[in-house]
């Protein structure tokens, strides 16, 4: 089959390489010239571990290719799929003007039937939207699918490849054809391809990151809670867990989620629902209760320090909003850096994958360093904000040795309490007793 794949961005991206990777023939398009002669001169664009390998095969077997004309990309496509960028505007609501001013357009260049596939994530109703959009100036027939993607940055190849389930939305049994063959190689093993109608499918995407963004915000909540009645949220999370209607995952406490999805999907649900004169109101309580945990730290580190930041130097372990990804969209480490620079401190910083995007927005402000231990280096303290695994068993005598002082406030847990408090740290974590 041949693909057309509009936007090479995160979404984009992965979705045109995994499809290549069962045989199709995939041309991804992207406005962007400085990118689609990177990406088409064999240089991937984002990290996502085990991309780079399988995009380059596919790209020297000549499945997947790129560029920046439409007309080009679609001639001889069955599908269109359409991953461009919804941002939340200043009402929160999904800014569709990408993928509307692409649907405007296609419809003047379709010669033919096209599925034409929302592969973004976008408010209930876009469908009709997009549809619209296209018939203004389409002379030939075309359906439009929604087709909500649930990829999760740093498994996001394995994610594609082996979908618990594929979400397509639409009436048409023309369409219902052409996306069952699409998918068939991914859901050999039995997982459900789920067709219903495109609005109810719109509405899955968002209602199920929503979800899982108030489960983990219940589980800071019950953090906070521990905290204050001497309970261990560790213990209190294997206990839900082993409850199989709650589930072991996001129940893992941290200093919130960020991202490109929950952030912006929770919001977008919100907005919908208040344009139907809905008050969603579990939704508003945790975008407020996410927007504090983020720095729910802060207090701890200014109690240690006699309240007084200024001219104090930390190590910050982790900028990414998650491990296994270089995204720092909504990172709580952005958070926590823009609250210390506030107070008159300064920040030495490591992470794996994620350093150059910080740069392009901190510039200078904060030091940017080769090594987790070169951090260290003559801080006061030692902050963790990402659960990168190569900081799970550091050297902690390297740790104490670098140190002015043997403080660490870690945003994610981890570190053994008991170990801790035997190498005479002062510790603090998240919903656990404190050390020292």
């Amino acid at each position: 089959m041949k693909i057309a794949v509009v936007g090479t961005g995160y979404v984009g991206l992965v979705s045109g390489t995994c499809f290549a990777e069962t045989g199709n023939q995939v041309i991804c398009v992207d406005i962007d010239q400085k990118k689609v002669e990177k990406l088409s001169s064999g240089q991937i664009t984002i990290y996502e571990p085990g991309l780079e390998k399988i995009f380059i095969r596919n790209t020297k077997e000549g499945r997947l290719t790129f560029t920046t004309n439409l007309e080009e990309a679609i001639e001889g496509a069955e599908v269109i799929m359409l991953a461009l960028p919804t941002p939340p505007g200043e009402d929160g609501s999904a800014d569709l003007r990408y993928i509307l001013g692409v649907a405007d357009h296609l419809g003047k260049i379709i010669t033919d039937y096209k599925v034409i596939v929302d592969k973004s994530t976008v408010p209930v109703g876009t469908a009709e939207k997009v549809k619209a959009a296209v018939a203004k100036n389409a002379k030939v027939e075309f359906d439009v699918v929604s087709n909500p993607e649930f990829l999760r940055e740093g498994v996001a190849v394995d994610d594609f490849m082996k979908p618990d389930r594929v979400v397509i939305g639409t009436v048409s049994e023309r369409a219902k054809k052409v996306m069952n063959d699409l998918y068939a190689p991914f859901v050999r093993q039995g997982n459900p391809l789920i067709f219903m109608d495109e609005k109810s499918a719109e509405l899955t995407k968002y209602a199920a990151n929503s979800f899982l963004a108030t489960k983990i915000t219940f589980m800071n909540e019950i953090a906070r809670l521990c905290e204050l009645l001497g309970a261990d949220v560790d213990m209190v999370r294997r206990g839900m867990g082993a409850d199989e209607r709650i589930g072991r995952r996001f129940l893992f406490p941290g200093i919130g989620y960020g991202g490109s999805c929950f952030p912006k999907d929770v919001q977008a649900l919100g907005k919908s629902a208040q344009e139907v004169n809905y008050n969603f109101e579990i939704l508003d309580a945790v975008m407020e209760v996410n927007e504090k945990q983020k720095l729910h730290l802060m207090p701890s580190i200014k109690r240690y320090f006699d309240g007084n930041l200024k001219g104090k130097k930390f190590a910050l372990w982790g900028l990414a909003f998650k491990p296994n990804t270089d995204d720092i969209r909504e990172a709580p480490a952005l958070y926590m850096i823009n609250a210390l620079l506030a107070e008159g401190a300064s920040i030495a910083t490591y992470d794996p994958e994620a350093m150059n995007n910080v740069k392009q927005i901190m510039g200078d402000k904060i030091r940017f360093t080769e090594t987790q231990n070169e951090a260290l280096a003559g801080a006061d303290a030692l902050i963790i904000a990402t659960e990168w695994s190569e900081f799970r068993t550091p050297d902690f005598s390297k740790i104490s040795a670098l140190l002015k002082n043997k403080a660490i406030f870690d945003g994610r847990n981890l570190f053994d309490l008991k170990q801790m408090e035997d190498l005479g740290f002062h510790y603090v974590s998240i919903g656990r007793r404190r050390v020292n």
